[in-house]
């Protein structure tokens, strides 16, 4: 998909559709132009079929008398002159999906103009690239036979009747790279895990190395027991596939800047080891290295917008299998830190390969850690699919995230992290358990965590409710990759 800008009229605009924003009751200034130079065929249309302009409506128009486009979409706003931001993402998304399904090859969306309460022109240029990307998305690769027989628009221009600036075409450029990120996180979460395994994640690392000039390495199991990383080690030797552990450096900034890092959770299939899991909806579980997906996404999108910041990603990536050789619920193992760990329950995997991530970070000096991982049920349970939980031992760094997670989109809710529950976490045994319970299993969880994050401000996001759909809509989400990249561009200065 192509994008470009241009400043023009609408009723001039030669191309297959061209999309204008209506408010309930009130055109939009691109609207009225239409209506005016079709002499009132919007207006006539907008009544009798009785659109209402609900944001996230549309209603599509043929053969619009007076205009040089094919075809003009309605794309509804609701009341407000001044957009809620939600409003304004949720009728793009209905708009892109109305011209994926179109046989339109070349689309003009004038919706730059849109006054959106509390964010500029240039926010809802980089929303409209990100969301044209996100709706065009198919994954379709593996079938024999492409199903699909309407294409998504190969040319998109972002048009305004004022003045498009070199800001615009910037926060343009941002989109691309925005959704390419996305979209990337999507297509490794929709892989099937006999391709998608701790070795394919660690090419797609090497990949976008090469493509954008950071430097990469790949441990292998033999570095990663000379470090003493033996959670990591646990998890992984029930399985025939070799763990990977992945470093990626995004050197964007001086080079005294302490970097951000970035720890994803690269659980390519989690079977739950000996402590296995019902059989009913196992297949979800190649979704278990979303968290390793949607960092290689921010890192491709950082990558491709040249960011001028310094940000350093860890991937530990594994299987959870079992097998004569997997860890066995009662195992005791030291990680990477020294700390010792007893192993009550195998399924709970993604805290020990994140536990050694987090120690080995700490050699980076880092001004901050964000880790992300799907990794508890519980937190499905307490958010839903709607917000991400967000863990973190610095009120301040929290929120940092928690406004990335409302500007772009991309919502977080901070959840407690009190010294009172990390009493469910003792043991007999050993240092500490790796469950502690059922009773808020998702802030147990993120205790564990915080007792390898001490030598830096840290972060933790549970995306275990937000990183995909089930059912018809069965499919990754990409996220976060979008609260990811605006926090590392607000860091930025962007």
């Amino acid at each position: 998909m192509d994008f470009s800008t241009k400043n023009t009229k609408p009723e001039t605009l030669k191309t297959d559709c061209i999309a204008v924003a209506v408010h309930t009751g009130k055109l939009s200034p691109a609207a009225q132009q239409l209506d005016r130079a079709s002499k009132g065929h919007l207006s006539r249309a907008i009544k009798e079929s009785g659109f209402e302009a609900k944001a996230g409506s549309t209603l599509m128009l043929h053969g619009v008398p007076g205009t040089a486009a094919s075809r003009v979409l309605l794309v509804g706003l609701g009341k407000a002159t001044r957009v809620a931001s939600k409003d304004f993402r949720d009728s793009l998304r209905a708009a892109g999906r109305v011209l994926a399904e179109s046989s339109a090859k070349s689309v003009a969306l004038f919706t730059v103009d849109t006054e959106v309460a509390d964010r500029d022109q240039s926010w809802a240029a980089m929303q409209t690239v990100s969301a044209m990307l996100e709706t065009a998305y198919r994954f379709d690769e593996l079938k024999s036979e492409n199903t699909c027989k309407r294409k998504a628009p190969t040319s998109v221009v972002l048009a305004s009747s004022g003045k498009i600036t070199k800001v615009l075409e910037a926060s343009m450029a941002r989109g691309q790279a925005l959704g390419a990120g996305i979209n990337l996180a999507r297509d490794l979460g929709n892989l099937p895990p006999n391709i998608c395994t701790p070795a394919h994640l660690a090419k797609q690392a090497l990949d976008i190395g090469k493509r954008y000039r950071m430097k990469v390495a790949v441990l292998e199991h033999k570095d990663m027991q000379k470090l003493g990383m033996g959670a990591l080690l646990a998890v992984a030797q029930g399985s025939r596939q070799p763990a990977k552990f992945i470093v990626m450096e995004h050197r964007g900034g001086g080079a005294k800047q302490k970097p951000v890092v970035l720890v994803g959770k690269g659980i390519t299939f989690d079977t739950g080891g000996i402590s296995l899991k019902p059989s009913a909806d196992m297949d979800e579980m190649k979704y278990d290295m979303s968290g390793a997906g949607s960092v290689l996404g921010t890192m491709r999108a950082i990558g491709e917008m040249k960011l001028p910041l310094n940000v350093v990603a860890l991937i530990p990536a594994s299987e959870n299998m079992p097998g004569g050789n997997a860890t066995r619920p009662g195992d005791i193992v030291k990680s990477m830190s020294g700390q010792t760990i007893e192993i009550l329950n195998t399924d709970a995997e993604g805290r020990l390969v994140l536990c050694d991530a987090l120690t080995y970070a700490e050699r980076y000096q880092p001004s901050a850690v964000i880790d992300i991982a799907t990794l508890t049920g519980a937190c499905v349970i307490a958010l839903g699919q709607v917000a991400t939980g967000l863990f973190s031992n610095d009120d301040k760094l929290a929120e940092e995230l928690l406004a990335s997670g409302q500007h772009s989109g991309d919502r977080a809710w901070h959840m407690p992290l009190w010294d009172d529950y990390q009493e469910q976490l003792k043991t007999n045994f050993a240092d500490m358990a790796n469950i502690g319970g059922r009773p808020a299993g998702s802030v147990t969880a993120a205790c564990f965590l915080s007792r390898f994050a001490k030598k830096y401000k840290w972060v933790h996001l549970d995306i275990a409710g937000t990183a995909w759909r089930s059912g018809k809509e069965k499919g990754s989400t990409g996220r976060p990759v979008p609260m990811l990249t605006q926090f590392l561009m607000s860091r930025a200065g962007w």
